[in-house]
C-alpha cells in the first residue's frame, strides 16, 4: 500500500499527477495520491482542482501557507497507507515502473531515496546558474555513488519511507525558509541507526528558477544552516567556515564578502555565471552572517 504526497504552491502539477495515477492503477495494492495545495492563490488552486477526478487522487488545500517543513508533515498525517512517497511538484515522471520500483525497494527497506537528474537542454537562458549547478551535480547523483556517502546524500525531492517511522522524526517546523532540511532529516535517519537504501529511480527536475530567484533562495539557505548547525554532521560549506575559523580569518572573509559582493552579484546573476564564484559568494556570506547576521 503506498501514499504519494505531493505538497504544491501555484504550480501546475497535471502532468505529473496524471503520470502517477495511471501507475498506480497498474499497482496490485490500493495507493492513493494527496496533493497538498500550500496557500495557493485562487488561480493556482483552479489549475489542479480537475485533478479531484483522476483514480486515486485527493487534494487538500491549505488556505495558509504551512511552510516547506509543516505541509509535508501534514500530508503525511493525513496519509492513509503504511509507505509514504515524497515528491516535489516540479517533477517529471518517465520512468514506467518508477511506482513498482518504489514498492519492491521498500519490502526490504525502511526509507528509500531515488534521485533527480535534469534535462539534458538548459530550459531556459535566465536560468544558467541552477542549471550549471544542478548539471555538475548530476554526475555525482548515481545510486552507487550516493550509497557512499547514504546520509549526506539524502534528498527530500523523491523519496519513500515508513510512515510510522517518519511521524516518529518529522521535518523540523522551525526551519521556515528555504535549504538544508534534507541534510537534517538525513542526519535524525542516521542518529535513530536506520540505514538510507539509495536506488536508481530519479524524476526529472524542471523547477529551475532564474539566477537571481536562486541567488536568493541560496542566501535563504545559509540562514536555515546557520540555525541548525549544531544538529547536523558538517557540510562541505561548514568544514570551509570552521577551517577559516581555526585561523582566525573569518571577520577577514566576512569583511572581504562586503566588499567583493557586488561584483560576485554580478556575474552570478549574468549570462555566464561560475560555480568558482559561487563558491567563494557562499563562504563569504555565511561568514558574514555569522558576524553580521542577515545584514547585508
Amino acid at each position: 500500500m503506498l501514499s504519494i504526497l505531493i505538497p504544491t504552491k501555484d504550480y501546475n502539477c497535471r502532468i505529473l499527477v496524471e503520470a502517477l495515477s495511471r501507475q498506480g492503477e497498474l499497482l496490485a495494492v490500493p495507493y492513493e495520491i494527496l496533493l497538498g495545495e500550500d496557500g495557493s492563490s485562487c488561480e493556482g488552486v483552479e489549475l489542479n482542482r480537475p485533478l479531484s477526478g483522476l483514480p486515486g487522487c485527493r487534494i487538500i488545500e491549505y488556505k495558509e501557507n504551512q511552510g516547506r517543513a509543516r505541509i509535508r508533515n501534514r500530508l503525511a498525517e493525513e496519509a492513509r497507507y503504511d509507505n509514504i512517497l515524497f515528491i516535489d511538484s516540479d517533477a517529471v515522471v518517465e520512468k514506467n515502473d518508477f511506482l513498482a520500483t518504489y514498492l519492491q525497494a521498500l519490502k526490504k527497506n525502511d526509507v528509500v531515496c531515488g534521485g533527480l537528474y535534469h534535462p539534458v537542454v538548459i530550459p531556459s537562458f535566465d536560468c544558467t546558474l541552477r542549471y550549471k549547478y544542478e548539471k555538475r551535480a548530476d554526475k555525482k547523483r548515481s545510486a552507487a555513488i550516493r550509497s557512499k556517502s547514504p546520509y549526506s546524500n539524502f534528498s527530500t525531492f523523491n523519496f519513500a519511507i515508513k510512515r510510522d517511522l517518519f511521524l516518529s522524526i518529522r521535518f523540523d517546523e522551525n526551519i521556515k525558509e528555504y535549504g538544508y532540511e534534507d541534510t537534517l532529516f538525513g542526519h535524525q535517519i542516521k542518529a535513530r541507526g536506520y540505514i538510507i537504501k539509495h536506488i536508481d529511480n530519479p524524476l526529472l527536475h524542471t523547477g529551475l528558477e532564474s539566477n537571481r530567484q536562486y541567488l536568493e533562495k541560496i542566501e535563504q539557505s545559509l540562514g536555515t544552516l546557520y540555525a541548525i548547525r549544531e544538529k547536523i554532521d558538517t557540510t562541505p560549506l561548514l568544514a570551509a567556515y570552521r577551517r577559516l575559523h581555526s585561523l582566525g580569518l573569518v571577520s577577514f572573509a566576512a569583511w572581504w564578502w562586503r566588499q567583493a559582493q557586488q561584483l560576485l552579484r554580478e556575474n552570478l546573476i549574468g549570462e555566464k555565471p561560475s560555480l568558482f564564484l559561487l563558491n567563494m559568494y557562499k563562504l563569504g556570506y555565511y561568514c558574514n552572517y555569522v558576524i553580521n547576521g542577515c545584514k547585508k
